[in-house]
């Protein structure tokens, strides 16, 4: 079987295409270019952000990774899809007083699509594609359907990035990582030296200020308090997300955090702790990724990756809209991040936080 890995210049991608090629696999390698010089963003060349210029050092890396592993390697221009899918969605998102989640977008639009079909399209020829992810594939005879499980390594496990991947993409990816620990990942590569043995972990989406994506000009307003008072000012609402403390140079009594915005009005809601919980939300464009649509169903919720599971009551409003209630209390629920649901390890689906009360 031929097996495109993408190979991202670091050790989990490394040790999967060696895996791979060990258990006897044609393995192909491919790397997604991403970053474009031609874009107008003034990020600094130096941050390890999954978004910047250090593209290079990855191919580059990719490159001696391929040549030791005796595979051919590619480098594909995803880039202009990726501005117009994830950047935009991120600048829109920002823009409009919500907090978006790009690596949910990147992996369902970009690594688990454009790559494989820009591969593709330039004459290569694979049966499955593979990527360094920590979680598990498994195909339920009984069902018919491929299920998403989590990574065994808690610490690690991507489950929660990957939930709006469809049945149709499921059936063509192999995770051989999810059964493994990072530990274990990381005495592979060293014991068969591997060029990217020793390469810290990738850092978030970007390293740097939010702003040099947004590009937006500081625009005065204020900061208020949930009846109107008025606290302070600031430059603009996409300075901030919700939950947030510091840095909002606005004393108080007590610790003040983001509540929610009026975008309308440019105004940041401010609030104590303990107006910042939250029993409830509504999540729009909600998939099923492993079961088909459940309603009455006890289950587990992850409203961010590094979360422990929360049970959470379903109810269906319409079409890919559900309100989601927590038995438990929750606090800086952000709108335009992804709430995930969960049964033990399996990945149910997730959907798209509209808003929270």
């Amino acid at each position: 079987m031929k097996v495109l890995v993408g190979l991202s210049g670091g050790v989990d991608s490394a040790t999967t295409a060696y895996l791979l090629k060990n258990a006897g696999y044609d393995v192909v390698g491919a790397t997604m270019r991403i970053w474009d010089k031609n874009q107008q963003f003034n990020l600094d060349e130096k941050a390890k952000g999954c978004f910047s210029a250090h593209v290079e050092d990855d191919i580059e890396a990719a490159t001696k990774l391929s040549r030791e592993l005796g595979i051919p390697y590619y480098v594909l221009d995803c880039s202009q899809i990726y501005r117009e899918t994830v950047i935009e969605n991120f600048r829109n998102e920002y823009l409009n007083g919500r907090t978006p989640n790009p690596c949910v977008w990147c992996n369902a639009k970009i690594k688990f699509d454009a790559l494989p079909k820009c591969a593709k399209e330039n004459g290569i020829e694979f049966d499955k594609f593979a990527t360094g992810h920590y979680a598990k594939i498994i195909y339920n005879e009984i069902s018919k359907r491929y299920e998403l499980h989590k990574g065994v390594d808690a610490k690690k496990d991507q489950s929660y990035f990957l939930y709006r991947l469809s049945q149709e993409q499921l059936s063509k990816v192999i995770m051989p990582l999810g059964d493994k620990t990072k530990q274990e990942i990381r005495e592979i590569a060293s014991k068969v030296g591997l060029v990217t043995c020793d390469k810290p972990d990738s850092q978030d989406f970007y390293s740097g200020d939010v702003n040099d994506i947004l590009k937006a000009e500081d625009k005065k307003g204020r900061f208020i308090n949930k009846d109107g008072k008025v606290l302070g000012y600031h430059n603009g609402i996409w300075h901030y997300t919700i939950g947030q403390r510091k840095g909002l140079g606005v004393s108080a009594e007590k610790p003040l955090y983001v509540l929610g915005f009026d975008v309308e009005h440019n105004d940041v809601i401010l609030g104590f702790e303990d107006e910042n919980v939250r029993h409830k939300l509504i999540a729009r464009q909600f998939v099923w990724s492993s079961v088909d649509e459940q309603i009455d169903i006890n289950c587990f919720a992850k409203i961010r990756s590094t979360q422990q599971p929360t049970p959470v009551n379903l109810k269906k409003i319409d079409d890919g809209t559900y309100e989601i209630e927590f038995e438990l209390v929750q606090r800086g629920i952000a709108s335009g991040q992804s709430i995930v649901l969960y049964k033990d390890d399996l990945v149910l689906g997730g959907g798209i936080i509209e808003k929270s009360e």
